[in-house]
C-alpha cells in the first residue's frame, strides 16, 4: 500500500511539473542582434521547434497577441520572472538529450558563473523542460524522471531532466561564459565554488569543512545568497 502511495505521489509531481511548464510567464528576450522584446514567454512546451536540434521558446507581446516560436539560434538570452537563461552548445564531448544547441539557466551571475542544465547524458530522459512559477528558495523538486532545483530566486524556475532512458541528471557548469563552461564535479567542487564565492569567508569556510558538497549544492547556493544579501544590507 505504501509503495502504491509513493508511486502516485511521484506521478502527481510529474503531472504538476508538466502543467507548470505550459504556463506563460512575464519576461523578455534578447535576440542575436541585441534587440530586446518584452512580453510573455512559455518555455518547455511540447511540440517541434523551428529548427531541428535546437531548443526554443514561445513568445507573445500580450495576452491577446498571436504567439510565435523563437529558436535558440535566434536568441542570446531570455528572462522569465527573475530567472535568466542563455543559449549554449553542449560543451566538449558531452551530449545533451534532445538539442545540442539549447538553453542553460544562470544560477549565479558572478565573475565565474554557475549554470544548470537538465537532460544531460548519464541519467535518464529526453530533453529538458522547466516548471516555472514554483516559489521555493531551496530544496530539490522531482520532475519527469530527473531532478529540479529551486535556486533561482524570486519566481523559481526549476530545470527538470525528462523521461526514462539514459538522460536524467541536473548538471552544473561553471565558467566566465557559456563558450568556456566546464562540468562541475566532486573533484573540482571545492576549488571552483571557493573561488566563485571567495568574497565571503564564512561561505568558503563551510565549503572547506564539507558542510556543502555537490550533492547539496542547492543549500550552498541559498546560503551564499543569504550571506551576500546580508553584506549588501549592512
Amino acid at each position: 500500500m505504501r509503495s502504491i502511495l509513493i508511486i502516485l505521489f511521484f506521478m502527481l509531481m510529474i503531472v504538476s511539473a508538466n502543467l507548470y511548464a505550459q504556463k506563460w510567464q512575464p519576461g523578455r528576450f534578447t535576440d542575436v542582434k541585441g534587440n530586446i522584446e518584452n512580453g510573455f514567454i512559455r518555455f518547455g512546451a511540447s511540440g517541434k521547434g523551428p529548427i531541428k536540434g535546437e531548443g526554443f521558446i514561445e513568445f507573445r507581446e500580450d495576452s491577446k497577441a498571436e504567439p510565435f516560436k523563437l529558436s535558440a539560434s535566434d536568441l542570446k538570452s531570455f528572462v522569465m520572472g527573475r530567472d535568466s537563461f542563455v543559449v549554449a552548445h553542449a560543451p566538449g564531448n558531452e551530449t545533451w538529450a534532445k538539442n545540442e544547441f539549447d538553453f542553460v539557466k544562470v544560477v549565479l551571475d558572478e565573475d565565474v558563473k554557475l549554470y544548470a542544465a537538465g537532460g544531460v547524458k548519464g541519467g535518464g530522459g529526453s530533453g529538458f523542460s522547466i516548471a516555472p512559477g514554483i516559489e521555493t528558495g531551496v530544496g530539490t523538486g522531482i520532475g519527469s524522471g530527473g531532478f529540479g532545483t529551486g535556486v533561482g530566486g524570486g519566481v523559481s524556475v526549476p530545470i527538470i531532466g525528462g523521461g526514462g532512458g539514459s538522460y536524467a541528471r541536473l548538471v552544473y557548469y561553471y565558467g566566465d561564459n557559456t563558450a568556456n563552461m566546464k562540468r562541475l564535479n566532486n573533484m573540482n567542487f571545492e576549488d571552483v565554488m571557493s573561488d566563485m564565492m571567495g568574497d565571503y569567508p564564512d561561505v568558503v569556510d563551510k565549503i572547506h569543512a564539507k558542510v556543502y558538497v555537490l550533492e547539496n549544492i542547492d543549500r550552498l547556493i541559498a546560503y551564499f545568497k543569504q550571506v551576500k544579501a546580508a553584506h549588501k544590507g549592512s
